[in-house]
């Protein structure tokens, strides 16, 4: 998802750099923070101000209150969420990727969602992938992913175009293919959150009844302007938590 340029807030600003220092191992898992007075005099924060900050770090479970011994950092600090472009299969994998198991793989004409998505005409022709996500021999998530017509791939994204006709049997999410195509292509993405019901099919491919309270998630990933990938993500009652980042 991408998250906004303008400014944020200085408390959220103070939890990004707290959590950006847990990830990038200046605090590593099970490490003990400095107290309060030192924190705040390393960072240049007032103790009010970081003292927000770090509830909120203990409330995403970045962080744990040890009577005794102070604020220490979780041995398995939450994956950040979905302010990076990044597969399913390992954003809500616990203790491991999630498998993906390839249900159809064909071409077909632009739906109402493609259609405003990715842009396409009436008469494209645009590769489909549905695939569920398994783990622990439990159905996990149903995707319905979509690329651009290979003439808007040939012209803006050349390698994803090649590397999406050499893997189309492949176990793999068209995300994962995207991105592994993409290592000197910068993406931009954004993505939608909303509460419903499996459905009938839905249900039977992920093994639960119609009336299962599901989230949707819809994801449109581009090259600048133009959009190459398009999805949809039902996840129901009962999948890893999904991490997700906000900010203003």
């Amino acid at each position: 998802m991408a998250v906004s340029g303008q400014r944020r807030r200085p408390v959220v600003a103070l939890y990004e750099r707290i959590a950006d220092a847990v990830h990038d191992g200046t605090y590593p898992p099970g490490s003990t923070l400095p107290s309060e007075p030192k924190l705040a005099a390393e960072l240049g924060v007032s103790r009010p101000a970081l003292r927000e900050a770090l509830l909120l770090l203990q409330e995403d479970g970045l962080l744990t209150v040890r009577r005794g011994v102070g604020r220490t950092v979780n041995d398995r600090p939450p994956r950040r969420g979905f302010e990076h472009v990044q597969p399913l299969e390992e954003l809500i994998g616990s203790g491991g990727p999630l498998r993906v198991r390839a249900l159809l793989r064909t071409v077909e004409e632009p739906t109402d969602f493609t259609t405003q998505h990715l842009l396409a005409p009436a008469r494209a022709e645009l590769r489909f992938w549905e695939s569920v996500l398994t783990g622990e021999g439990t159905a996990a998530a149903l995707s319905h992913e979509w690329a651009a017509a290979d003439d808007v791939l040939d012209r803006v994204h050349p390698e994803f175009a090649r590397a999406l006709r050499a893997t189309e049997a492949a176990a793999s999410s068209m995300l994962a293919v995207l991105l592994g195509a993409s290592r000197e292509t910068a993406l931009s993405a954004h993505s939608g959150i909303t509460a419903t019901l499996l459905g009938r099919r839905r249900g039977d491919q992920l093994g639960r009844p119609a009336d299962t309270p599901a989230v949707l998630v819809t994801q449109v990933v581009r090259i600048g302007e133009t959009p190459i990938l398009a999805a949809k993500h039902m996840l129901p009652t009962g999948t890893p938590a999904l991490p997700v980042l906000q900010s203003h």
